[in-house]
């Protein structure tokens, strides 16, 4: 019997293109990310989703309930599955983080996984909270699909713990873009195959919705 997880990360936001940390300010989406949204709502309308969930971020919820409007189904909050928290970083420039707090900022480059700013999340931290959660949804689910919205880091986390890959180069070795879809099937609670990674077809890339930074 087997879980179909269609992972999403949530549209482009009003501060895309920005390069700052905006983890858990809670940053609303830009009409280019509705509108990549809306698309993968469009894509995945004759698909049978059983259930759709989402961190309870404002850019979070309002993706997955464009994308599960043409289903005629309520999103589901999971606080759990909210992006990284960084701390004293949040709502800074990373050139202005970069002048400010040099040495943390390097410690944080070399190794996002192990080291958070002050006041923020580690990687660790962020798969302790993030990881039980999806599984909890796999056991809840079983044999079913469910549509789950999250965030850039807590995506490429829960895919490195998922799939073996070194989690201290998740910046590194995995994408995630705006409103990207990636699957994953489950024969079993911690038994998780990749069978989509970050696609982004339902929208013109690269120079569409998601083409920015968040």
């Amino acid at each position: 019997m087997t879980t179909r997880v269609l992972i999403v990360r949530h549209g482009a936001t009003l501060s895309s293109g920005e390069d700052s940390f905006n983890g858990e300010t809670d940053v609303p989406l830009s009409e280019l990310g509705r509108d990549a949204a809306r698309a993968l709502g469009r894509r995945l309308a004759d698909e049978r989703i059983d259930a759709f969930y989402a961190s309870p971020l404002s850019r979070a919820l309002e993706t997955a309930r464009l994308i599960a409007a043409p289903h005629g189904k309520e999103v589901t909050p999971i606080p759990d599955l909210r992006e990284v928290s960084h701390g004293r970083w949040e709502g800074k420039l990373r050139a202005e983080v970069e002048g400010l707090y040099a040495e943390e900022y390097g410690r944080w480059e070399a190794d996002p996984f192990s080291y958070g700013p002050a006041g923020g999340e580690t990687g660790v931290a962020v798969t302790a909270r993030a990881l039980p959660a999806l599984l909890g949804l796999v056991g809840v689910h079983a044999g079913e699909r469910v549509l789950v919205v999250s965030h850039k880091a807590t995506i490429r986390l829960l895919l490195a713990s998922l799939l073996g890959l070194d989690p201290r180069r998740y910046r590194d070795r995995l994408d995630c873009s705006p409103a990207g879809l990636t699957v994953l099937e489950f024969r079993g609670p911690a038994s998780a195959r990749l069978a989509l990674f970050n696609d982004t077809s339902h929208y013109a890339a690269p120079g569409g919705a998601g083409s920015t930074r968040d």
